[in-house]
Protein backbone atom coordinates (compact mmCIF):
# COMPACT_ATOMS: atom_id res chain seq x y z
CA UNK A 1 0.00 0.00 0.00
CA UNK A 2 1.46 3.33 -1.01
CA UNK A 3 2.31 6.04 1.49
CA UNK A 4 -0.15 8.84 2.01
CA UNK A 5 1.01 12.11 0.53
CA UNK A 6 0.63 15.52 2.09
CA UNK A 7 -1.57 16.40 -0.88
CA UNK A 8 -3.84 13.49 0.02
CA UNK A 9 -4.10 14.66 3.62
CA UNK A 10 -4.81 18.24 2.66
CA UNK A 11 -7.33 17.47 -0.03
CA UNK A 12 -5.60 16.30 -3.16
CA UNK A 13 -7.14 19.02 -5.27
CA UNK A 14 -10.40 19.25 -3.31
CA UNK A 15 -11.48 22.82 -2.56
CA UNK A 16 -12.36 22.36 1.12
CA UNK A 17 -13.50 25.94 1.51
CA UNK A 18 -16.03 25.44 -1.26
CA UNK A 19 -17.06 22.09 0.22
CA UNK A 20 -17.62 23.71 3.64
CA UNK A 21 -19.71 26.42 2.02
CA UNK A 22 -21.77 23.83 0.17
CA UNK A 23 -22.20 21.85 3.39
CA UNK A 24 -23.40 24.95 5.23
CA UNK A 25 -25.74 25.77 2.36
CA UNK A 26 -27.04 22.21 2.45
CA UNK A 27 -27.68 22.44 6.19
CA UNK A 28 -29.63 25.67 5.68
CA UNK A 29 -31.58 24.10 2.83
CA UNK A 30 -32.33 21.07 5.01
CA UNK A 31 -33.57 23.37 7.78
CA UNK A 32 -35.95 25.05 5.33
CA UNK A 33 -37.18 21.69 4.10
CA UNK A 34 -37.84 20.60 7.69
CA UNK A 35 -39.70 23.75 8.75
CA UNK A 36 -43.46 23.24 8.78
CA UNK A 37 -46.62 25.10 9.67
CA UNK A 38 -48.45 23.13 12.35
CA UNK A 39 -52.01 23.59 13.60
CA UNK A 40 -52.90 22.06 16.96
CA UNK A 41 -56.66 22.45 17.31
CA UNK A 42 -59.11 21.50 20.02
CA UNK A 43 -62.23 22.49 21.88
CA UNK A 44 -62.19 24.70 24.97
CA UNK A 45 -60.31 23.43 28.04
CA UNK A 46 -58.28 20.83 26.16
CA UNK A 47 -54.95 22.17 27.42
CA UNK A 48 -53.76 23.96 24.28
CA UNK A 49 -51.89 26.68 26.16
CA UNK A 50 -50.29 24.10 28.45
CA UNK A 51 -48.99 22.14 25.46
CA UNK A 52 -47.70 25.35 23.85
CA UNK A 53 -45.81 26.40 26.99
CA UNK A 54 -44.34 22.92 27.39
CA UNK A 55 -43.18 22.95 23.76
CA UNK A 56 -41.53 26.35 24.21
CA UNK A 57 -39.82 25.12 27.38
CA UNK A 58 -38.48 22.08 25.53
CA UNK A 59 -36.86 24.32 22.90
CA UNK A 60 -35.41 26.73 25.45
CA UNK A 61 -34.10 23.91 27.63
CA UNK A 62 -31.92 22.92 24.67
CA UNK A 63 -30.58 26.43 24.20
CA UNK A 64 -32.92 27.36 21.35
CA UNK A 65 -34.86 30.60 20.99
CA UNK A 66 -38.63 30.73 20.75
CA UNK A 67 -40.93 33.61 19.89
CA UNK A 68 -44.43 33.52 21.41
CA UNK A 69 -47.55 35.33 20.23
CA UNK A 70 -51.06 35.55 21.66
CA UNK A 71 -54.22 37.45 20.74
CA UNK A 72 -54.30 40.98 22.16
CA UNK A 73 -58.05 40.81 22.70
CA UNK A 74 -57.73 37.92 25.19
CA UNK A 75 -56.62 39.85 28.27
CA UNK A 76 -58.01 37.55 30.97
CA UNK A 77 -54.48 37.09 32.39
CA UNK A 78 -53.19 40.43 31.11
CA UNK A 79 -52.33 41.63 27.63
CA UNK A 80 -49.46 39.68 26.15
CA UNK A 81 -49.59 36.76 28.59
CA UNK A 82 -50.14 33.10 27.72
CA UNK A 83 -51.60 31.42 30.79
CA UNK A 84 -52.79 27.85 31.28
CA UNK A 85 -55.47 26.61 33.63
CA UNK A 86 -52.87 24.65 35.63
CA UNK A 87 -50.89 27.77 36.54
CA UNK A 88 -48.20 27.96 33.85
CA UNK A 89 -47.69 31.27 32.07
CA UNK A 90 -45.21 33.14 29.90
CA UNK A 91 -44.95 36.60 28.30
CA UNK A 92 -45.85 36.80 24.63
CA UNK A 93 -46.10 39.34 21.86
CA UNK A 94 -49.76 40.40 21.45
CA UNK A 95 -51.19 40.41 17.95
CA UNK A 96 -54.28 42.00 16.43
CA UNK A 97 -55.75 41.84 12.95
CA UNK A 98 -53.40 44.67 11.88
CA UNK A 99 -50.18 43.01 13.12
CA UNK A 100 -47.61 42.13 10.45
CA UNK A 101 -46.41 38.83 11.88
CA UNK A 102 -44.03 38.16 9.02
CA UNK A 103 -42.18 41.43 9.56
CA UNK A 104 -41.94 40.93 13.34
CA UNK A 105 -40.63 37.39 13.03
CA UNK A 106 -38.09 38.39 10.38
CA UNK A 107 -36.89 41.25 12.61
CA UNK A 108 -36.62 38.95 15.61
CA UNK A 109 -34.75 36.40 13.52
CA UNK A 110 -32.26 39.12 12.60
CA UNK A 111 -31.76 40.10 16.24
CA UNK A 112 -34.20 42.97 16.82
CA UNK A 113 -35.55 43.34 20.35
CA UNK A 114 -38.40 45.82 20.83
CA UNK A 115 -39.55 46.56 24.37
CA UNK A 116 -43.12 45.71 25.31
CA UNK A 117 -45.55 47.76 27.31
CA UNK A 118 -47.10 50.05 24.73
CA UNK A 119 -49.56 49.66 21.91
CA UNK A 120 -46.90 49.80 19.22
CA UNK A 121 -44.67 47.12 20.74
CA UNK A 122 -43.63 44.43 18.32
CA UNK A 123 -41.53 41.91 20.22
CA UNK A 124 -41.59 41.36 23.96
CA UNK A 125 -38.22 42.29 25.46
CA UNK A 126 -36.07 39.22 25.99
CA UNK A 127 -37.83 37.08 23.42
CA UNK A 128 -35.87 38.06 20.36
CA UNK A 129 -32.31 37.19 19.46
CA UNK A 130 -30.33 36.45 16.35
CA UNK A 131 -31.87 33.28 15.04
CA UNK A 132 -35.40 32.28 16.04
CA UNK A 133 -35.69 28.50 16.23
CA UNK A 134 -39.47 28.23 16.62
CA UNK A 135 -42.54 30.48 16.66
CA UNK A 136 -45.52 29.47 18.81
CA UNK A 137 -48.92 31.16 18.54
CA UNK A 138 -51.72 30.88 21.07
CA UNK A 139 -55.36 31.69 20.25
CA UNK A 140 -54.58 31.06 16.57
CA UNK A 141 -58.27 31.10 15.65
CA UNK A 142 -58.03 34.91 15.83
CA UNK A 143 -55.43 35.10 13.05
CA UNK A 144 -56.55 36.65 9.79
CA UNK A 145 -56.24 34.71 6.55
CA UNK A 146 -53.44 37.04 5.46
CA UNK A 147 -51.56 36.42 8.72
CA UNK A 148 -51.77 32.66 8.19
CA UNK A 149 -50.15 33.13 4.78
CA UNK A 150 -47.49 35.33 6.40
CA UNK A 151 -46.68 32.43 8.73
CA UNK A 152 -46.53 30.01 5.81
CA UNK A 153 -44.00 32.28 4.08
CA UNK A 154 -41.89 32.39 7.25
CA UNK A 155 -41.69 28.59 7.13
CA UNK A 156 -40.89 28.51 3.43
CA UNK A 157 -38.50 31.47 3.20
CA UNK A 158 -36.81 31.58 6.63
CA UNK A 159 -36.96 27.90 7.52
CA UNK A 160 -38.58 28.53 10.93
CA UNK A 161 -41.20 26.06 12.18
CA UNK A 162 -44.50 27.66 13.23
CA UNK A 163 -46.70 25.99 15.87
CA UNK A 164 -50.27 27.36 16.05
CA UNK A 165 -52.70 26.43 18.82
CA UNK A 166 -56.36 27.33 18.76
CA UNK A 167 -60.02 26.49 18.50
CA UNK A 168 -61.37 24.95 15.33
CA UNK A 169 -64.97 26.19 15.58
CA UNK A 170 -67.00 28.86 17.35
CA UNK A 171 -70.03 28.58 19.65
CA UNK A 172 -72.31 27.69 16.74
CA UNK A 173 -70.01 25.13 15.14
CA UNK A 174 -68.71 27.43 12.40
CA UNK A 175 -65.02 27.68 11.52
CA UNK A 176 -63.08 30.75 12.58
CA UNK A 177 -61.42 32.42 9.57
CA UNK A 178 -57.94 31.82 10.97
CA UNK A 179 -58.70 28.19 11.75
CA UNK A 180 -60.19 27.65 8.30
CA UNK A 181 -57.02 29.02 6.68
CA UNK A 182 -54.79 26.85 8.88
CA UNK A 183 -56.85 23.75 8.12
CA UNK A 184 -56.46 24.57 4.43
CA UNK A 185 -52.71 25.22 4.17
CA UNK A 186 -50.94 23.90 7.29
CA UNK A 187 -48.41 21.14 6.67
CA UNK A 188 -49.52 19.17 9.73
CA UNK A 189 -52.81 19.04 11.64
CA UNK A 190 -53.00 17.66 15.18
CA UNK A 191 -56.08 17.36 17.39
CA UNK A 192 -55.67 17.88 21.14
CA UNK A 193 -58.47 15.89 22.68
CA UNK A 194 -60.85 17.01 25.41
CA UNK A 195 -63.70 15.23 27.19
CA UNK A 196 -67.43 15.94 27.27
CA UNK A 197 -69.39 15.57 30.51
CA UNK A 198 -70.63 12.22 29.19
CA UNK A 199 -67.13 10.90 28.57
CA UNK A 200 -67.21 11.19 24.79
CA UNK A 201 -64.65 13.29 22.94
CA UNK A 202 -65.56 16.99 23.13
CA UNK A 203 -65.37 18.66 19.71
CA UNK A 204 -67.86 21.55 20.12
CA UNK A 205 -67.77 24.80 22.12
CA UNK A 206 -71.08 25.77 23.68
CA UNK A 207 -71.61 29.35 24.84
CA UNK A 208 -73.81 29.51 27.93
CA UNK A 209 -75.51 32.13 30.05
CA UNK A 210 -75.36 32.44 33.85
CA UNK A 211 -78.02 29.73 34.23
CA UNK A 212 -76.17 27.23 32.03
CA UNK A 213 -78.53 27.67 29.07
CA UNK A 214 -77.15 27.59 25.54
CA UNK A 215 -76.62 30.90 23.76
CA UNK A 216 -77.56 30.53 20.10
CA UNK A 217 -76.93 34.06 18.78
CA UNK A 218 -74.32 36.75 19.11
CA UNK A 219 -70.90 37.85 17.92
CA UNK A 220 -68.52 35.10 16.87
CA UNK A 221 -65.86 36.37 19.26
CA UNK A 222 -66.64 36.80 22.94
CA UNK A 223 -63.80 36.23 25.38
CA UNK A 224 -64.66 34.04 28.35
CA UNK A 225 -63.72 31.02 30.38
CA UNK A 226 -65.68 28.31 32.16
CA UNK A 227 -68.37 30.83 33.04
CA UNK A 228 -69.20 31.34 29.36
CA UNK A 229 -68.17 28.18 27.52
CA UNK A 230 -68.27 24.43 27.94
CA UNK A 231 -66.70 21.82 25.67
CA UNK A 232 -69.16 19.14 24.58
CA UNK A 233 -69.60 16.21 22.24
CA UNK A 234 -71.79 16.88 19.21
CA UNK A 235 -74.79 15.06 20.76
CA UNK A 236 -74.91 17.19 23.89
CA UNK A 237 -74.08 20.34 21.90
CA UNK A 238 -77.10 19.93 19.63
CA UNK A 239 -79.32 18.97 22.58
CA UNK A 240 -78.27 22.11 24.44
CA UNK A 241 -78.97 24.35 21.44
CA UNK A 242 -82.42 22.75 21.16
CA UNK A 243 -83.09 23.62 24.81
CA UNK A 244 -83.14 19.97 25.88
CA UNK A 245 -80.08 20.05 28.13
CA UNK A 246 -78.43 22.42 30.64
CA UNK A 247 -74.66 22.58 31.06
CA UNK A 248 -73.66 21.52 34.58
CA UNK A 249 -70.92 23.50 36.34
CA UNK A 250 -67.40 22.12 35.99
CA UNK A 251 -66.09 20.32 39.07
CA UNK A 252 -63.19 21.93 40.89
CA UNK A 253 -59.83 20.37 40.10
Amino acid sequence: MGALSLAGLTGGGVDWGRRAALTAHGAAATSMLMAKLYFYYASMNAGKSTVLLQSSFNYRERGMRTLLFTAALDNRSGVGVIASRIGLEAPATPFSAETDLGRIIAAGHAGADVAAGHAGADVVAGQAGAGIDCVLIDEAQFLTVDQVWQLARVCDDLGIPILCYGLRTDFLGALFPGSAALLAIADALHEIKSVCVCGRKAIMNLRIDAAGRAVAAGAQTEIGGNDRYVALCRRHFTAALAGQWLAPPLAAA
